[in-house]
């Protein structure tokens, strides 16, 4: 395992939603979908493997939150996801 890819797996938490809003309010907060690992996705976009980031973008695999998910995770403060901070954005994937 590389040292970037050991690094960013030891960051790797679990956080609340209420933690995350303020992420997403500035837009930087990128969910990840869960058939993707976190720690590869923070690792490529830190390395910037922009085909690869481009590649999952196109399939809908990484992506920032739709006004709907928002709304619910508003709803829920206590939602709980898997969290990496890669700057300038956060990446999360729901849990």
């Amino acid at each position: 395992m590389s040292d970037l890819k050991t690094q960013l797996s030891e960051q790797l938490a679990d956080i609340e939603w209420n933690d995350l809003k303020p992420h997403a309010g500035r837009d930087a907060l990128i969910i990840v979908a869960n058939s993707l690992n976190l720690v590869e996705v923070a690792e490529a976009i830190a390395l910037d493997n922009v085909p690869l980031v481009q590649e999952w973008m196109s399939q809908q695999l990484i992506y920032k939150p739709s006004a709907q998910q928002l709304m619910s995770w508003n709803e829920d403060p206590k939602k709980t996801f898997s969290a990496l901070i890669v700057q300038p954005f956060v990446l999360a994937c729901p849990v």
